[in-house]
């Protein structure tokens, strides 16, 4: 099968590669084209555009960019239609994909969702389009589910993808990271996102 993923982030970028890296672990004749980044590229995804230049955050930055932007959603209906995917991947980074599903959905291409936009935080109204256009979601956190069936959409919970990143690492050492051994303190994470925009605003 062919298979276009999008995916607009650097965290969407690794979930969408190990997404790869399964899929052609079960069917060895797929391929795949689409947005994305360096991680996507190692599993032998054909790379079209590169988060990098695609990650806008924030209001003010998205009107900066609005021109560019409405110039890539015109690109990327263009470059599927052209490659004709048997179906079409989404990778969260739902102000772009979603408009993206709406256009598939009306070529009669599969509509897949892979990590939901978190409608229960906020834009719950998105539901409506994703119930007309997505043909089938899978979600990341286990209440995502109980969220989408009290709103007549049956999803797929598939877990966290981080826990498998975490699984492929040594982290019996993390405490020598961070601090003495003697020193029972908790450790907090403080993650301000994928986005240099993101970490930049934050931290700033």
């Amino acid at each position: 099968m062919k298979y276009y993923v999008i995916a607009g982030e650097a965290s969407g970028d690794l979930h969408a590669a190990n997404l790869i890296k399964e899929i052609k672990r079960i069917d060895h004749t797929a391929e795949f084209r689409g947005w994305g980044g360096d991680k996507m590229t190692d599993q032998g995804a054909m790379l079209v555009k590169h988060y990098r230049d695609t990650a806008f955050m924030g209001f003010a930055e998205v009107i900066m960019n609005l021109r560019e932007i409405l110039s890539n959603i015109k690109f990327c209906k263009k470059d599927i239609l052209e490659y004709n995917p048997d179906a079409v991947i989404l990778v969260d980074y739902p102000g772009f994909n979603l408009r993206i599903a709406k256009f598939v959905h009306g070529h009669h291409i599969k509509v897949f969702y892979y990590i939901s936009p978190q409608l229960w935080a906020w834009k719950k109204s998105r539901i409506k389009k994703i119930k007309a256009f997505v043909d089938r979601m899978f979600v990341i956190l286990p209440f995502e589910k109980d969220f989408f069936k009290e709103n007549n959409y049956e999803v797929d919970f598939v877990g966290h993808p981080l826990l498998d990143e975490l699984a492929n690492h040594d982290t019996s050492d993390v405490n020598d990271l961070f601090r003495n051994s003697d020193d029972k303190r908790p450790i907090v994470a403080l993650l301000p996102g994928s986005r240099k925009q993101e970490i930049t605003s934050i931290l700033a």
